[in-house]
């Protein structure tokens, strides 16, 4: 049971506990059981405490240090966990049900059978967190960081939303899937010879997106992005902003073998030639179908690779709203085109 005297003094409030702790750092938080049902706890610090079976249902830890905390089945259904830290805590059997999760850090987590339903975990960062056999049934995962996840027997259904999910290290060039199961498979693609060897068995509906990620690019890019995903493709997105080093022109390479086809944004084009110079020349059977504003400059540095029977004429747009409005017959059937020729 929880430690009396610790539980009179949370529930004076977060200045009165967070003062305690400073003023007595070694001892041990014992919270095992307490009601705190809908408590107001946002930025408390409850680093290493014990909080198993603890009832924080609708409580505000917005911001909460609950660092390598022990919430073993925990009820933290509803909870407000915008911006926790929940780094190297124990979850195991823990209720999200419904909890929000944004931006929440829960790298190196134990997510063993957690209940995760309905949670949103949108920007959360999932780095090296354990999830087998976890609930994630209606959950959002949108622009979640999932580098070094353990994912096994998840339990999902249709309305889980997986978006954006990036499996590359924060000091790494983004590269985002949508679907936390086969983000591990992706990652060994990219990182295993081995692996490599069955790219040519895949019957892939993946498709590369490079462009420039300035902020008014990146909106055409995003938008894209989306379309494909109407068209049941799957689009990966490699977003860098260091010069091409050898690893980021491995990284590119591979990523465009994985796919069907290639949409290169070539508009006001800086690093692009450098990046279709090491793809365009070696995959005969990778499609290229670039696109350009019309009133962009630099379209003539695209003029070198146009040799190429894979790379298809670009397609000259004049807006946003016109080219999704045309993506299906002016993007996506030429490039099925060629895909189709280059088979024969």
């Amino acid at each position: 049971m929880a430690n009396e005297d610790q539980l009179r003094i949370i529930r004076q409030g977060v200045a009165v506990w967070n003062k305690w702790r400073k003023e007595n750092p070694y001892i041990e938080v014992d919270l095992c059981k307490a009601n705190l049902v809908g408590a107001n706890l946002s930025e408390v610090d409850l680093k290493s405490a014990i909080l198993e079976e603890a009832n924080l249902s609708g409580a505000n830890l917005a911001k909460a240090s609950l660092y390598g905390a022990d919430l073993w089945s925990a009820d933290l259904s509803g909870a407000n966990l915008i911006g926790a830290i929940l780094i190297d805590a124990i979850l195991i059997d823990a209720n999200f049900d419904g909890a929000d999760l944004t931006e929440a850090d829960l790298g190196e987590s134990e997510l063993f059978q957690a209940n995760l339903n309905d949670a949103d975990l949108t920007a959360a960062d999932l780095s090296l967190a354990s999830l087998v056999e976890t609930t994630i049934t209606g959950a959002r995962l949108t622009g979640c960081r999932i580098y070094g996840i353990s994912a096994w027997g998840l339990m999902m259904n249709d309305e889980t939303e997986q978006k954006d999910l990036i499996i590359t290290p924060e000091e790494h060039p983004i590269v985002t899937v949508d679907d936390i199961e086969i983000a591990q498979f992706i990652y060994l693609l990219l990182h295993s010879n081995k692996m490599r060897q069955v790219i040519d068995t895949l019957t892939a509906k993946t498709v590369l997106i490079l462009g420039r990620f300035t902020p008014k690019r990146k909106a055409i890019l995003d938008s894209i992005r989306e379309e494909l995903r109407k068209h049941d493709y799957v689009p990966l997105m490699f977003d860098f902003k260091e010069p091409l080093n050898r690893d980021f022109r491995e990284t590119i390479s591979i990523l465009a073998r994985i796919s069907r086809f290639v949409i290169v944004d070539i508009t006001n084009a800086k690093s692009i030639p450098a990046e279709l110079e090491l793809i365009v020349p070696f995959l005969p059977s990778v499609p290229i179908m670039p696109l350009a504003l019309g009133s962009s400059k630099g379209y003539a540095l695209f003029d070198s690779l146009r040799r190429y029977p894979w790379v298809i004429e670009p397609y000259r747009y004049g807006s946003q709203e016109e080219l999704i409005g045309s993506l299906v017959n002016r993007v996506i059937a030429p490039a099925e085109a060629k895909v189709k020729e280059l088979k024969h």
